[in-house]
């Protein structure tokens, strides 16, 4: 069997381009206000807030149990922490998962949880484990975020929870997201769907599976390991708000249908194969749901020129695919 090669997963050169002119931009415009402030005695303006710290990953994401360090969740609880005690944050989510059935059984008791797991700050609260029901586990209600909170937090999506929808005008790819494994890039969902807007969100790339792998994703054998990569790949940044990169988080293997980011972020990939070969590289936040993706695949045919980005070969979309963000269709918010 060939060896694997080096990972196919770049970020676009143009990106380094637009960033460019961005900076030239911003670097004038900031000439021209200085200017402007010595001669009409203006104020300045304030700096901008540094992006938050990193954090801590449930039947889908079976194997993760994790949550977000300095959030504190509120909500009704099903579960007093005062009562009960555990002795991490991943016994804290197991505890709520124990009280969501499994998809055939209907609704989760439990659908949010908040531990205090830091010994110095928590004191006599140590170890509390509050199960929660939220009133909309896809807005959950926060009572505190930020770095002097003592409290993990973490969600967890019943049968038909937790999908968003990336409507393209091929058609929509619904996305089933993981919060176990990544809680940040859940985060990341959520405050997209409250932005209610995701212009400039696209797929620019996509590549077949060729015949390299068959039609469940399963690598031939003695077949070379690309190109092409058998992936679709894009970005989720919305224009004009500064994207915050995202901290690794759980990096299972990619299979097909996962959905990762591209490094921190926002670039980000849908793979139409099972790629073991890339092992541990990616952050897996989601998948695409089986039914859906026969849309992917007919992204992969469309009309595209090679290119080459560091030293990898590349078919580039020669007119990339926009998308909307928004909630399963059961639900009633959208981007």
């Amino acid at each position: 069997m060939p060896a694997p090669p080096t990972l196919p997963l770049t970020r676009r050169p143009s990106d380094a381009r637009r960033r460019g002119r961005l900076l030239l931009f911003l670097i004038t415009l900031v000439a021209v206000s200085a200017a402007a402030a010595l001669a009409y005695l203006s104020f300045p303006s304030a700096a901008p807030t540094p992006p938050p710290a990193p954090s801590s990953t449930v039947r889908a994401d079976a194997d993760c149990c994790r949550g977000m360090e300095g959030l504190e969740l509120w909500g009704p609880a099903v579960k007093w922490g005062s009562n009960h005690r555990l002795p991490s944050a991943a016994a804290c989510c197991a505890s709520c998962k124990a009280m969501c059935p499994h998809p055939e059984g209907g609704a989760c008791r439990c659908d949010s949880w908040v531990f205090c797991g830091d010994e110095r700050r928590c004191k006599d609260r140590l170890g509390e484990c509050w199960l929660k029901k939220q009133k909309d586990v896809m807005a959950p209600a926060v009572v505190a975020r930020g770095e002097d909170v003592m409290w993990t937090s973490g969600l967890v999506f019943g049968k038909g929870e937790g999908i968003v929808e990336l409507e393209t005008n091929i058609g929509t790819l619904h996305i089933q997201l993981l919060p176990g494994c990544a809680p940040r890039s859940v985060d990341y969902f959520i405050e997209l769907l409250g932005l209610r807007n995701c212009a400039g969100c696209r797929f620019y790339r996509a590549e077949g599976r060729g015949n390299v792998w068959d039609a469940k994703g399963n690598h031939e054998r003695n077949a070379a390991f690309g190109p092409p990569y058998a992936l679709l790949q894009g970005t989720l940044e919305v224009d004009g708000v500064p994207f915050k990169g995202i901290a690794r988080e759980a990096c299972p293997a990619v299979k097909r249908g996962s959905i990762a980011w591209v490094g921190p972020g926002p670039e980000f990939l849908i793979s139409l194969a099972n790629h073991e070969e890339w092992k541990d590289a990616y952050t897996v936040f989601g998948h695409v749901l089986p039914e859906d993706m026969g849309i992917a695949e007919e992204m992969a045919l469309l009309p595209s020129s090679t290119d080459v980005w560091s030293n990898v070969t590349v078919k580039v979309l020669r007119d990339p695919v926009y998308f909307k963000v928004k909630r399963s269709s059961h639900a009633s918010s959208s981007v």
